[in-house]
């Protein structure tokens, strides 16, 4: 039975790995090959083809209720209902928006997915959960910037099926809000009216799942510590209110207060199950919460008619159930994650002998976690908390005992404000106590970024958390460490004196490109900051840190715009730079220390560069900061947002520049990349950088025109995504849309 079970989970396991989904007709001949192994009585093979089959069909459902082609970027007319709470991030300096998911969207012009996240700037009135509402929407196909080490955002709305995402230009209310989702704003509502002012976003994301209203220095904080579930309403949660109801009954009979002809344990049981559904209903039912709860029904069917069957087979059944619910939980960090906890604690706690204290229980569930987590943490390029066993031995009892127990009593007690105030105070109370505590945890560098890891390394070091979690280890604790050192110390990247390895990051629309020589490394623009989003924090220095990138010799900001220059902080705090440089150091803060952009000429390991600006330059973009590289003859030249005319200035100082390689200047605006400046440097491919569906037209068809007509080859960030060149090699570049995956 057990091997079945795992078959099964293989089977729809693979759905992650595939590069592409099989065609009906491949399908069709993978089921018939499943009978026929069934009918040999290799039943194992069938039962993995059905698995694979199984997954394949969802996956192929959802990619089928996507936007169409012909729709993307198009502006209609729709009505739909909005659905979960929405969510208002506060964003300091910035008109209010608004994000949504909408249901059962419907036009009259198309067909449109059932699900859509939409988000909307300043909205004229409020927006609420299970309202109806008439919209004016710019539809988008899902899609988003991708980067290696970096997170996948179209794949995060395949797992949620969400068919398209859009911005919303008008709209009109057709009907008040009605059922759960709106009676579930309603209770926020009234709760944040009531509990303290600096604790109601934390409150809202213990009682109704909704994180939207905790701040960034929380929100940070929490992954500082390694604690972020305990805000994002999981399988933590679900047990512990399954486990209250439950503690309730064996109470009840422990003290003799339970009525003898009642079985207690199938009530007691029947009642954690309720307990768990109704809080997992108050959550909003989310992937993660519908899968805590199968996860629960399994434990409870197993504690009260299955104990002769072991833990394993238990958690097996509850892999088996979600998978079948949602064969795409597979593209979702948190059901790796979530299983690899329960695994781990299985492993460790399964085969003991004799009885733990709970304080015994309690630290090793800790570092059992931790330990178990590591090395999944790193394959998903996630990062992994220094501090979090220790921080968790606090917070997770505190969390559990105190401020959850308290806030769920004041929730219930709405509707007498007065009593509902006093307790919500002391609850409020509680988790400023644990953030306080958290941040003393947080003062140390407690956030380690590992760098990329091979996929042999990932195996050993996966043999190392076994050996060591069994109850009876295997091997000597040294032979354990040393399964860990390839995961521990990877390999930087390899680059040959005389050449330089170039990444043109996908940052939307802005820029940020690394250039690394064989014992150097510079970045030539920072990636932007719009509307409360950090590339510099989100895509560059993860990026980096998966390449084992602690710091940077040169960071060379081609001018102050905040597209050019937003995520420059997010990056001095994350690593060491030697030097920064930029094409208007008086507009940035004096913490940078940043230096002129004066003409100089250097060499790296055999490779060239030369920084160039344009005197008389009168605005912003044309103080732009030039960087030509030269490796082994062959030449990347970047000209920041330079108009045609510091262009014309630069050919006038360069008279004998070309370049095989160049980035299209202000993201293939018009006002640059003119026809004379191509036919001057004489370049071989064009890289343009820019977001999709941008509001300023960038490139424009002019420039694409100009590029066409000098027989320059393309590469645009917003299709190809990261664009990779070994300069000196000669060689076509590499981009990450030929990393195939069939979500793209």
């Amino acid at each position: 039975m057990r091997f079945l079970m795992l078959a099964l989970i293989a089977g729809m396991l693979s759905l992650r790995f595939l590069p592409g989904l099989p065609s009906t007709l491949l399908l069709l001949v993978l089921m018939l090959v499943a009978l026929v192994a069934f009918v040999c009585r290799v039943f194992p093979l069938g039962i993995y083809l059905l698995g694979l089959c199984w997954a394949c069909i969802g996956a192929q459902a959802a990619l089928d209720d996507q936007l169409q082609q012909n729709l993307d970027g198009r502006t209609l007319w729709l009505e739909g209902t909005v659905v979960g709470l929405p969510e208002w991030p506060q964003l300091q300096g910035q008109p209010a928006i608004v994000r949504f998911e909408l249901k059962d969207a419907s036009s009259r012009r198309a067909e449109l997915p059932q699900r859509m996240r939409l988000s909307w700037r300043d909205p004229p009135e409020q927006l609420r959960a299970g309202e109806r509402w008439r919209l004016a929407v710019r539809l988008k196909r899902p899609d988003g910037v991708l980067n290696l080490h970096g997170f996948d955002y179209q794949a995060w709305l395949l797992a949620k099926r969400i068919g398209a995402t859009g911005s919303v230009k008008a709209g009109q209310r057709l009907e008040s809000g009605s059922g759960v989702d709106h009676w579930r704003e309603r209770l926020k509502e009234r709760l944040q009216s009531v509990a303290p002012a600096q604790m109601r976003g934390v409150m809202a994301a213990l009682l109704l799942g909704d994180g939207s209203a905790l701040t960034e220095q929380q929100w940070r904080l929490l992954q500082t510590t390694g604690t972020v579930h305990l805000m994002v309403i999981s399988g933590q949660h679900i047990s512990l209110m399954a486990g209250m109801a439950y503690a309730c009954v064996v109470f009840l009979v422990r003290f003799g207060w339970w009525p003898a002809r009642l079985p207690w344990l199938p009530i007691a049981c029947a009642l954690s199950m309720l307990a768990a559904l109704l809080y997992g209903v108050l959550a909003g039912f989310a992937v993660p919460v519908q899968r805590a709860c199968i996860m629960v029904m399994i434990a409870l069917l197993w504690r009260w008619r299955f104990q002769h069957l072991s833990a394993w087979t238990a958690l097996l059944a509850a892999l088996c159930l979600v998978l079948l619910f949602e064969p795409l939980v597979v593209l979702q960090a948190g059901f790796w994650l979530s299983f690899t906890a329960v695994a781990a604690l299985v492993l460790a706690f399964s085969g003991r002998l004799g009885a733990w204290r709970w304080w015994q229980v309690l630290t090793r569930t800790q570092w059992v976690a931790a330990i178990g987590l590591a090395p999944f943490l790193l394959a998903l390029s996630l990062p992994v908390s220094l501090v979090g066993p220790l921080a968790n031995l606090f917070a997770v009892p505190w969390l559990s005992l105190i401020a959850l127990p308290l806030t769920l009593l004041g929730s219930a007690l709405l509707a007498w404000p007065g009593w509902a105030e006093w307790v919500l105070v002391l609850a409020g109370w509680s988790l400023q106590v644990l953030f306080v505590v958290l941040d003393w945890f947080a003062q140390s560098q407690a956030l380690w970024q590992g760098a990329g890891a091979s996929p042999w390394a990932l195996g050993f070091a996966l043999l190392g958390v076994i050996a060591l979690l069994l109850p009876r280890p295997v091997i000597p604790l040294l032979a354990v460490t040393a399964l860990w050192l390839p995961l521990l110390t990877p390999s930087a990247i390899e680059v040959e004196p005389g050449q330089a390895e170039v990444w043109l990051l996908d940052v939307g629309q802005g820029q940020a490109v690394w250039i690394k020589t064989a014992q150097h490394s510079m970045l030539y623009d920072a990636g932007p900051f719009m509307a409360g989003f950090d590339a510099g924090e989100r895509i560059v220095v993860p990026f980096l840190q998966g390449f084992a990138q602690t710091q940077l010799d040169l960071l060379l900001i081609s001018h102050a715009d905040a597209d050019h220059a937003g995520g420059a902080q997010a990056i001095l705090n994350a690593l060491a730079v030697k030097t920064v440089v930029s094409g208007q150091p008086l507009e940035h803060p004096a913490s940078f220390a940043a230096q002129a952009c004066t003409e100089q000429q250097w060499q790296w390991d055999g490779v060239w560069f030369w920084r160039w600006q344009w005197r008389n330059a009168q605005d912003s973009n044309q103080k732009s900061c030039v960087l030509l590289i030269h490796a082994q003859g062959e030449r990347l030249l970047l000209t920041g947002d330079l108009d045609a005319a510091g262009e014309a200035a630069l050919l006038a100082d360069w008279p004998w520049l070309k370049a095989d390689w160049l980035v299209a200047g202000h993201h293939g605006s018009r006002t640059s990349t003119s026809r004379r400046f191509l036919q001057g440097i004489e370049p071989r491919y064009a890289l343009i950088s820019r977001g999709k569906h941008n509001s300023y037209g960038h490139p424009h068809p002019q420039v694409l025109a100009n590029l066409q007509r000098e027989d320059v080859e393309i590469y645009d960030t917003a299709r190809d995504k990261a664009v990779q060149i070994r300069l000196g090699d000669y060689q076509a570049p590499w981009t990450m849309s030929m990393q195939s995956r069939f979500w793209r």
